[in-house]
């Protein structure tokens, strides 16, 4: 069994604000080609566990969710760093969490109680992980965002550990984006 862990960005760091931003899109094929390239090598059940944040971890359970049909190993886990988490959002964006939250194989809160400290959100960082055996880390180290801290303690734990991190950076990014740009002009010319 391979437990990986999903974070990176929040949508909002990288000024996406609609689902059908074509940024989503080439965030979607990474994701995709990471899994697809896990999923491929053996017939072991495979864990994506990951957090509650509209961004990188939503698109992460979005594709897993679309790849499940096709692997019947991928599971889906979704693990809320504190209860009530997103009850402060728009009306749009807690369906959209509902939504998914009723999609995964698995879900749970790591502290049954609403937010009353940063603790609960370093809590949720150790529980992620111990549950988990690799990170899949949408982030720039140049171009810090909230999921500095997930680098920070992913850095940390992997030093007394065989923990380990791929970590997708902009210039990845716009390598892909480059790929999905050409493969909508071919799209066109048909």
């Amino acid at each position: 069994m391979k437990r990986v862990w999903i974070t990176g960005y929040r949508s909002y760091e990288l000024n996406i604000f609609k689902d059908n931003d074509p940024k989503v899109q080439v965030i979607k094929a990474v994701l995709r080609r990471y899994l697809r390239s896990q999923l491929e090598l053996n017939d072991d059940e495979f864990w994506i566990i990951t957090g509650p944040q509209m961004g990188t971890e939503r698109w992460g359970l979005e594709v897993a969710l679309e790849l499940q049909t096709d692997f019947p190993q991928l599971k889906t886990a979704l693990i809320f760093p504190f209860a009530e988490f997103g009850k402060q959002w728009n009306e749009t964006n807690q369906l959209k969490l509902t939504n998914i939250t009723q999609q995964v194989d698995f879900f749970a809160n790591v502290s049954d109680k609403p937010y009353q400290s940063p603790q609960q959100l370093r809590n949720y960082q150790r529980f992620m992980l111990l549950h988990t055996d690799e990170a899949f880390l949408l982030y720039d180290p140049e171009y810090e965002g909230k999921s500095k801290y997930d680098f920070e303690a992913i850095q940390k734990y992997k030093e007394g550990s065989e923990y380990s991190m791929l970590l997708v950076d902009f210039d990845e990014l716009q390598e892909e984006a480059e790929v999905w740009a050409e493969h909508q002009r071919e799209k066109e010319e048909f």
